[in-house]
């Protein structure tokens, strides 16, 4: 432990090309697609040893398939990391891989680490079915299994029927509190396809996205270049029959990883390079669980609170689209922030949302943009199920 917290610095990031549900990356391990992200993270800096780093965090959702035994531990040893090298896995749902990057800032902060490695990584193309144990021996009926690819499953029965709907009944619920219509949120989703291809054809993620070994994937898998006003309005509600949440305005399953490489004073040193951002305050909050989607609200404006800063100064801001409807939520109740400064490369309703990994993707996205930019504020946010937000501030 240290007198004083020390600095923490995001020195890069990297992240996979996102894949589809079924696509791309369906073949591709969870273990291996974090062994490919911390492999070319570790390469992208020769100067630093590996055998520097002190931890690993990484964040992930489900852990119910090939990520079950502790896959930021499975990360190291597949990318050929030295076995010296320790690795921890966390999960706060959809937040775990900002979570991760929390954790280890907050490691590095205090002292007990110097250089550190925090990401996610999520596939939902993998994720297994589970089938409970039977409560008795050789049960003559029929058994259940649970798909584990995202939401509720196995669900206590002592948990309040309003807090368990689904998660697009959490969309739609936000949408009717806040008076936000289908035309709305279709807009926002064709703003995020649009903003996303745009970046793509700029060559704005050449420096933050790396390739998946044997996967011919070069952009993110999900962007619709070609959808249109007219296109999404065609499409049904798919949570309510007179809903306004649709497939084309609610975030995908995905397949994809990322992960950011920290550091104090010293360790920057190691690296010889100059640091993207520097880590800020962070802020965590809890919801009614059925109203999840609002979770960043209050996270981020204690974050920002802790960093000493307002919406208004604020240069770019990553807010996960887990719906259109969500993110819409969030922005009707920060009326200082001007819109034109979220997702401006596109957010994850045309990117994707791979559960575990998002996080990290957000906040790596928001130290590249500074890093673009040459000085500034940003914040990463998301909402997480069961009714949590998340918030991180990062500085240039």
């Amino acid at each position: 432990m240290t007198d004083r917290l020390r600095d923490v610095y995001v020195v890069d990031a990297v992240r996979t090309p996102i894949g589809k549900y079924g696509g791309a990356l369906a073949g591709v391990r969870p273990d291996d697609l974090a062994a490919g992200v911390l492999g070319a993270l570790v390469a992208r800096t020769p100067e630093l040893d590996p055998a520097r780093i002190d931890d690993v965090f990484f964040g992930d959702a489900n852990g119910a398939g090939e990520d079950n035994r502790d896959v930021a531990r499975m990360a190291v040893l597949l990318a050929g990391l030295p076995v010296t090298v320790p690795g921890t896995t966390v999960n706060r749902l959809c937040g775990s891989g900002m979570e991760a990057v929390i954790q280890a800032a907050r490691a590095i902060a205090v002292g007990d680490a110097s250089i550190a490695v925090a990401g996610g990584v999520e596939s939902m193309s993998r994720a297994p079915w589970v089938l409970q144990k039977p409560e008795r021996g050789f049960p003559a009926a029929h058994q259940q299994l649970h798909s584990t690819t995202l939401g509720w499953r196995m669900v206590n029965p002592r948990m309040p029927q309003e807090w368990t709907v689904g998660l697009g009944e959490g969309a739609e619920l936000l949408a009717e509190r806040y008076g936000i219509g289908r035309d709305e949120q279709d807009a926002f989703a064709l703003a995020s396809h649009r903003n996303a291809a745009r970046a793509w054809a700029e060559g704005l993620y050449d420096g933050e996205v790396v390739p998946v070994d044997g996967v011919d994937l070069a952009r993110d898998e999900c962007i619709r270049d070609s959808t249109s006003t007219e296109a999404l309005a065609k499409l049904k509600p798919v949570f309510r029959k007179d809903g306004t949440v649709t497939a084309g305005n609610s975030s995908p399953l995905n397949d994809g990883a990322a992960a950011l490489l920290l550091v104090d004073e010293d360790g920057l040193r190691a690296t010889g390079r100059e640091p993207l951002a520097r880590i800020g305050a962070s802020a965590v909050t809890g919801i009614e669980p059925q109203y999840f989607g609002a979770g960043p609200v209050e996270a981020a404006r204690r974050a920002l609170k802790k960093a000493g800063r307002e919406f208004g100064e604020l240069h770019t801001v990553e807010l996960n689209e887990a719906f259109a409807a969500q993110a819409l939520a969030c922005l009707r109740q920060w009326p200082d922030l001007d819109p034109a400064r979220v997702n401006p490369r596109g957010g994850a309703i045309a990117v994707g949302h791979p559960l575990g990994a998002s996080g990290a993707r957000l906040t790596g996205a928001v130290a590249h943009q500074l890093a673009a930019a040459g000085s500034g504020t940003g914040l990463a946010t998301l909402c997480i199920g069961v009714g949590q937000g998340l918030a991180l501030v990062l500085e240039r």
